[in-house]
């Protein structure tokens, strides 16, 4: 390990880094803007000069490794006027337009003005103009305020997978542009995170809100079953925007693009007031009470067998756990969190989860997808696997549609007699899990939510015991969730008593009539039609935030919180506990979705045992201890699980047709409408894949 004496102090450093790190480790900060962590090394802003001992001028230190015995002064006259040379020729033909950008209070090239920028300017030529150039309905451009630190392109190139932005001719012309064509990317969003000045910018955000009138709350995102961590930022009651917060294991800095922009759908087609089904089949606002005494009358007298419940993906585990509560005082086994009718195997943790973790990937050398699209079903995850492939020695297979995941895999086959060679150890890609130290697989949504999706989960267990997935230290088997509220659910046994329904038995008891009253908290995915008519089928109660299908159909509405509305606990895809937090308040007599629940049953004479948060939650904790270890992976036992069983020949297909409306929240934004529009309404993309 090289030591190196900066600004007089010796430190000592790792091998790799560079004189930048090195400063940072030490507590010095080096002005930058090219150069970003994550991104590789383009030392073309000169900003970070600093002075080493026996070097003929200036070094950029983004661009020079450490070395043993080097010494380096940062603070000294000529670095100050080196700093400040280079920021005169920055600003040159910068506009002044600080008093109506968009990055204004957030702008890396504000700061470093305020300690390297003269008072005036010595530049008396005409100033440059760039044309705005198009970028797709998320990203507004201002491009004469680019400094061409090219930290677009790379993010875009390596980070995102996609070459589609780029540098044109050069000196005083060279221009950042797309050749007017969309960012075709579900990370585009991020470009305006990397851009150090107020050349890309948010377009749905513009001109909106400034930085210091928002109030900021840390919290954690339901688009998906990542768990993204996010910043969600407010003015009043009104979500603004929602950034990206920085967390190593799990999204590192980086969100996808309806986590970012599906936020303008919290304001619209909201449910704010109770309503009830009337004698002319309307739905009419009432009072709580009102619809509370219509749902025990109705419920009043029912056996617990005739009722079931049903949860959404984006609900929490407090709402789930007091409804599962409510439904055992009423009797009835019949509940289910799993609406697209996943054959999942509750009985195994080890089962259900992305056991090899997030970060772990990198750690990987092999991956069979089967069954799954990742790009759209969990865009960071994709992030992280396209970060591995890049690293090198890491080969990636795929069974099911052939898509671009913006890294070269090898296409397996279709569905199941694919999968079934793999098991059975034939074909080239057998040979490299084989070879494999550390190979993992990941078992989509596509390959569970379909009849034989136990036979596939006991054939994806045997594939990972097989080829040694699942070893001292490291498990490969992974279960890739669409849904945020998913593994939560299935912690708290969400799921048919012995000998209860499950979600198929529930819609088909509907149809019969042997299903007399549904309770539908957040579910929207199932097939309404199934319900039959308001006057002939079952008695639908919908819990929610919007006015989505489950409202369509609904007899009674209660209004629920959506996630940025409550304080609620949700359990990511790898099994992480994380807490989101309230960030502003749900719209007119909308109410926290337990606490609408606490009070329903006392009306029907079953009163929940907990009156605030912090109860509900060690009821949690009385359910299943893994919800006491918030923001921690704890490695779950191996067992048996799955069905065997002959397995359809039908090819696996994804459950996501459009990656930007997945959801109530996602189905009713503005912004993600603009978005399935401009790039085809849902269509997959790239329909040929890339075979490495």
């Amino acid at each position: 390990m090289p030591k190196l004496t900066i600004n007089g102090k010796e430190i000592e450093v790792a091998d790799g880094l560079n004189v930048l790190q090195a400063c940072e480790l030490a507590g010095v900060e080096i002005p930058r803007f090219c150069y970003h962590d994550r991104l590789s090394v383009a030392g073309n802003c000169r900003m970070c000069l600093v002075e080493m001992e026996r070097a003929p001028k200036p070094i950029a230190s983004c661009a020079m490794p450490v070395g043993d015995g080097m010494v380096i002064r940062t603070d000294t006259d000529k670095v100050r006027k080196a700093r400040q040379g280079v920021m005169e020729f920055l600003l040159i033909n910068h506009p002044l337009d600080c008093p109506i950008c968009d990055q204004g209070g957030e702008c890396d090239l504000q700061d470093q003005a305020m300690a390297y920028g003269f008072d005036r300017s010595r530049f008396k030529e005409n100033k440059r103009a760039v044309k705005e150039k198009y970028m797709g309905p998320l990203i507004k451009t201002i491009m004469t305020r680019c400094i061409q630190c090219t930290r677009c392109v790379r993010f875009a190139t390596e980070v995102a997978g996609v070459e589609e932005i780029g540098l044109v001719n050069r000196g005083e012309h060279a221009e950042i542009t797309t050749l007017e064509q969309a960012v075709d990317s579900e990370l585009s969003g991020n470009l305006v995170d990397v851009c150090p000045v107020g050349a890309l910018t948010s377009r749905p955000y513009a001109f909106a809100a400034r930085p210091w009138e928002l109030r900021k709350t840390d919290s954690i995102d339901v688009m998906d079953a990542v768990g993204s961590n996010v910043r969600i930022d407010t003015r009043g009651r009104e979500v603004m925007r929602v950034l990206p917060r920085l967390h190593e294991d799990v999204n590192e800095e980086w969100i996808s693009d309806k986590t970012r922009h599906a936020c303008d759908g919290l304001a619209r087609q909201r449910l704010d007031r109770p309503y009830l089904r009337n004698g002319e089949g309307r739905l009419e606002a009432v009072s709580w009470d009102t619809v509370f005494r219509a749902i025990a009358e109705r419920l009043s007298g029912l056996s617990g067998d005739k009722f079931a419940a049903l949860a959404g993906d984006l609900c929490d585990a407090e709402s789930m756990m007091a409804l599962k509560d409510l439904m055992a005082g009423l009797g009835s086994e019949n509940l289910d969190c799993r609406q697209d009718g996943a054959r999942i195997d509750p009985s195994c943790r080890a089962g259900y989860l992305f056991n090899t973790t997030i970060a772990g990937i990198e750690k990987a050398d092999a991956v069979l997808i089967v069954g799954s699209n990742p790009r759209w079903e969990a865009a960071i995850i994709n992030a992280r696997l396209r970060k591995r492939v890049l690293m090198g020695g890491f080969k990636v297979g795929l069974i099911g549609q052939q898509i671009d995941l913006t890294y070269p895999y090898d296409y397996l086959g279709a569905g199941p007699e694919s999968l079934s060679e793999v098991a059975e150890g034939r074909g080239a890609f057998a040979e490299a899990l084989d070879k494999a130290e550390r190979p993992m697989l990941i078992l989509g949504m596509g390959a569970l939510a379909r009849g034989d999706g136990d036979a596939v989960l006991a054939t994806a267990r045997k594939i990972a015991e097989r080829y040694g997935m699942v070893a001292e230290g490291w498990n490969g088997f992974n279960v890739l969730h669409t849904a945020a509220g998913r593994v939560a659910g299935l912690d708290l046994g969400f799921l048919p008593g012995a000998q209860g329904r499950d979600t198929e038995a529930i819609l088909a008891g509907c149809q019969d009539g042997s299903i007399q009253a549904l309770y539908l908290l957040g579910a929207d995915e199932i097939n309404m039609a199934r319900l039959g008519a308001p006057d002939s089928g079952p008695f639908v109660i919908y819990q929610g935030h919007h006015g989505d299908a489950g409202a369509h159909r609904a007899d009674v509405i209660l209004p629920g919180a959506a996630y940025p509305e409550k304080n609620a606990t949700y359990v990511n895809t790898e099994g992480r506990v994380q807490l989101a937090r309230l960030a502003s308040f749900p719209p007119g007599e909308a109410r926290e979705d337990w606490t609408i629940l606490r009070a329903l049953s006392e009306v029907v004479g079953k009163r929940l045992p907990y009156d605030n948060l912090g109860e509900l939650r060690q009821r949690l904790i009385e359910a299943n201890p893994v919800f006491a270890a918030v923001d921690q992976t704890e490695a779950a036992a191996w067992g048996a699980f799955g069905q065997d069983g002959a397995m359809d020949a039908a090819p696996f297909v994804s459950p996501i047709g459009n990656f930007y409306m997945t959801d109530p929240i996602s189905r009713a934004s503005e912004t993600m409408a603009e978005c399935t529009e401009a790039f085809g309404l849902g269509a997959n993309k790239g329909a040929t894949g890339t075979d490495g």
